[in-house]
């Protein structure tokens, strides 16, 4: 993963909710940099509202009318501007979810390997001296020049659960090395806390959820090893299973309860009292599904066979 940002410097990790893409892009910063320096990494979360205007610059309102301010990525690229001996890393979270001509604009080609300038260690570009395919722009508003500093890198983490992935914008693809990461059982317990509650196995719980969830609709979908950690006690699984579990997977199937259950293994529907998906016929034979608030033990267990 190292030697891929430093050739790229434009890094995206993929996977399923869970896997540890955010805590990943951190440790990956932190290698190259061979030590933890908070001051060298900043973090942004992509959205629907996101501008060009927060990331690079734009004018905002003031008590004297408007005035024009410098984004995030800006002052972070001015940053590692004045810093060129060091290695700098900006992660945008969720990157998928904005929209990236907006939120790029013209800077979308100034972060390309080859593209990226040498800094003078000075706040000002106009100095800067270009070589071979190295790039400045002038910036639409404060209308000077531009240019993205070859000590930065770019890490981005993409939820491939996401449906808005399929409109990402070619050219992000283009810029972007991806790095798929995945569910791995075997790292449940490394943080100190249980493998095992009530008899549950959790690496066998959170193996054969994904194997049915594969079948049924694909990996991109499956459920990350974080969801089964930090958990100490029954009461804790509990909880993530019914607040953040579930509800992954009733979205994932549009609520449709019948294959949540064959999910959990328990599509048979009897013994009803046994089962977390409960099934019941009140009119013409019509099914009804509801969610049966005890979650009974022997139902989560059903799940790891």
């Amino acid at each position: 993963l190292t030697e891929l940002l430093e050739a790229k410097y434009n890094v995206i990790l993929q996977g399923a909710p869970g896997v540890g893409k955010t805590f990943a892009a951190k440790r990956l910063a932190y290698s190259i940099m061979g030590q933890k320096d908070t001051s060298r990494v900043a973090m942004v979360q992509f959205h629907q509202s996101y501008s060009y205007e927060d990331f690079i610059q734009g004018y905002r309102p003031s008590k004297d009318g408007f005035e024009l301010e410098n984004g995030t990525f800006y002052k972070f690229c001015k940053e590692a501007e004045e810093d060129n001996e060091r290695p700098y890393f900006f992660i945008i979270d969720e990157i998928n979810r904005g929209d990236i001509s907006k939120i790029f604009g013209e800077l979308i080609t100034l972060i390309e390997d080859d593209k990226r300038v040498t800094p003078n260690g000075e706040r000002s570009f106009d100095n800067t001296e270009i070589q071979n395919n190295q790039l400045l722009v002038t910036l639409p508003y404060s209308k000077k020049k531009f240019g993205v500093p070859s000590n930065l890198y770019i890490i981005g983490t993409m939820n491939t659960a996401d449906r808005s992935i399929a409109l990402l914008d070619i050219a992000l693809r283009r810029r972007f090395d991806f790095i798929s990461a995945y569910p791995n059982a075997e790292i449940i317990g490394t943080d100190g806390a249980l493998t095992e509650v009530n008899g549950i196995d959790l690496k066998l719980f959170l193996n054969k959820m994904n194997k049915r969830i594969e079948a049924y609709l694909d990996k991109d979908h499956t459920i990350g090893h974080s969801y089964l950690m930090e958990i100490n006690s029954y009461e804790d699984f509990l909880y993530k299973f019914k607040n953040r579990i579930l509800p992954l997977l009733l979205e994932y199937f549009y609520n449709d309860y019948e294959k949540v259950a064959k999910i959990l293994n328990q599509d048979d529907f009897e013994n009803s009292e046994y089962q977390i998906i409960q099934k019941e016929c009140l009119i013409d034979d019509i099914p009804t599904y509801n969610i049966n608030e005890k979650y009974p033990l022997e139902a989560f267990k059903k799940v790891c066979k």
